[in-house]
C-alpha cells in the first residue's frame, strides 16, 4: 500500500489545525504546501472540494537520508493530503514512507523509513 489514511469529522480548517499540531508533537514541520483547490480554480476554472498537498519533514532524518544517497531527495519530503470528502468529513492521507523510500534500495534509508512510518502511525492514532 502506498498510503495510510483516516477520515475525521469537522471543518477543513479545524482538522488541518489538529493535524499540524500533532505533526509538531512528532517533530515534523511543514516545508511545502500546495492548495490544489485554488490551483484548479485559477488554472482551469474548475471548482473542487478543499484539497491540499503538504510536505512534512524532520530535518535530522532528512539529512540522514540524503547523506545515505544524495539523489534520494527526489523521495522527500513526506507528502500527505488533507481533503474534504463531503461536508465536514475530512480525509487525511499520508504516503507510506517505507513504500516510497524503499525505492532507494538502501538498508540505511529503509531503517529511517521505519522510524518515519512509526511517527505517522502515532499521528494517525492521536488524530483518531
Amino acid at each position: 500500500m502506498y498510503e495510510m489514511n483516516i477520515t475525521l469529522s469537522g471543518s477543513f480548517n479545524e482538522i488541518k489545525g489538529k493535524v499540524l499540531a500533532v505533526l509538531m508533537e512528532e517533530q515534523l514541520g511543514i516545508i511545502s504546501e500546495v492548495d490544489v483547490q485554488a490551483t484548479m480554480k485559477k488554472k482551469l476554472d474548475v471548482s473542487i472540494p478543499a484539497y491540499q498537498i503538504l510536505g512534512a519533514c524532520n530535518p535530522k532524518l532528512a539529512l540522514k537520508i540524503i547523506e545515505a544517497d544524495p539523489n534520494s531527495g527526489n523521495l522527500l519530503p513526506c507528502s500527505f493530503i488533507i481533503r474534504e470528502e463531503i461536508k465536514d468529513k475530512i480525509v487525511v492521507s499520508f504516503m507510506d514512507p517505507v513504500t516510497v523510500l524503499g525505492l532507494a534500495k538502501s538498508e540505511k534509508i529503509d531503517a529511517i523509513a521505519i522510524i518515519v512510518k512509526e511517527k505517522i502511525q502515532r499521528i494517525l492514532e492521536k488524530l483518531s
